[in-house]
């Protein structure tokens, strides 16, 4: 029968249902076209096209001038951003009632590599790096302002994603409020420590580590898992082993390792499920609380290999059709192929 299981970090349940669950196999994606389709539009992050995007805020480039080819990672502002630095930080309320505001923030894209259709799992363990060390100084630049309190970085990877543009790009995003979402983690993982004096999310970890059972990844500083209460078939989670709340803090030999994990096991969900659409989002703790012991930075990858219907918008309560545990073995088990293109 199917199985209630809550996020012990969210507060949020799940349910396993087990009576309709699929072998992970049967979550292969069919092969595509979506490389072909690519190839026949113009692509604004391809090297030669630097011009038809926003000058760049970052680059890592050899001997060329700005907003010039030569470059191996690019971080320009989003041409469509959702949130702008020009506006005001005055909180209103229209008809002395509903909550609003300019939408001000700030809204970037890095371009993870020149090549066009090299996602991370393709890529050389040090491209993958070079991109981790152009977000953490992204992040590390825009907490000085005070007018942000929170920093997202994410990729979406995919059409079901929701990006429509091949060429591996992630974004950041820096908010003037808390989203909702972010505290809630936050304030779950301090009433918890309020309880028991410890983090949350390490207590998770080494709960984790003594299951084994949905362990897909180890590496020194890092462990990667599908998590207890998994949104989603192949939903993984990505922990340091030694405590952090905040990104911008990791160290160069740290930020090394999780650029190896982090490829692992985008590899592994290529290879394994044919380049699913997928987002990975890093969960860092609000820019005004990065020193305090209850919150542990990680990744969530959540593969989209379900849509998301009625019941999960009505209730908030997540369907996922694959027990985590069945498809940790089958990553564990999975062949990579040695391809890397850059």
């Amino acid at each position: 029968m199917p199985i209630l299981r809550q996020d012990v970090s969210t507060k949020e349940w799940v349910i396993i249902a087990t009576e309709r669950a699929k072998r992970p196999a049967q979550f292969v994606r069919p092969e595509s076209d979506r490389r072909a389709e690519a190839e026949t539009k113009f692509c604004p992050f391809c090297p030669g096209n630097e011009d038809k995007t926003p000058p760049e805020v970052l680059a890592y480039r050899k001997d060329t001038p700005p907003n010039s080819e030569g470059w191996w990672v690019r971080v320009i502002p989003n041409k469509f951003a959702a949130l702008t630095p020009q506006g005001s930080l005055h909180r209103r309320h229209d008809l002395d009632f509903f909550p609003a505001m300019d939408s001000v923030g700030v809204h970037e894209v890095i371009v993870e590599s020149p090549a066009h259709d090299l996602p991370i799992a393709l890529m050389e363990e040090k491209q993958a790096a070079e991109i981790l060390f152009a977000y953490r100084e992204r992040f590390r630049k825009l907490r000085e302002d005070s007018a942000w309190k929170a920093i997202i970085i994410f990729e979406n990877h995919g059409e079901r994603a929701g990006t429509s543009l091949l060429h591996p790009h992630s974004q950041l995003v820096a908010t003037p409020m808390v989203p909702r979402d972010i505290r809630l983690r936050f304030e779950v993982a301090q009433e918890y420590y309020d309880d028991t004096g410890n983090c949350i999310y390490c207590v998770m970890l080494q709960k984790e580590l003594e299951a084994k059972a949905r362990i897909v990844g180890e590496s020194y500083y890092f462990v990667a898992f599908h998590p207890f209460a998994s949104r989603s078939p192949f939903e993984t989670w990505i922990l340091p082993r030694h405590h952090n709340s905040s990104f911008g803090s990791v160290e160069d030999d740290e930020l090394r390792d999780f650029a190896a994990i982090l490829r692992q096991q985008l590899r592994k969900l290529y290879f394994a499920l044919n380049d699913p659409d997928y987002n990975f989002i890093i969960h860092a703790a609000p820019l005004e609380d990065e020193d305090k012991d209850y919150y542990l930075w990680h990744v969530q990858i959540l593969p989209r290999l379900t849509t998301i219907a009625g019941f999960e918008l009505g209730s908030g309560i997540y369907i996922n059709a694959a027990l985590p545990e069945a498809t940790a073995a089958f990553i564990r088990e999975a062949r990579v192929d040695a391809k890397c293109l850059i």
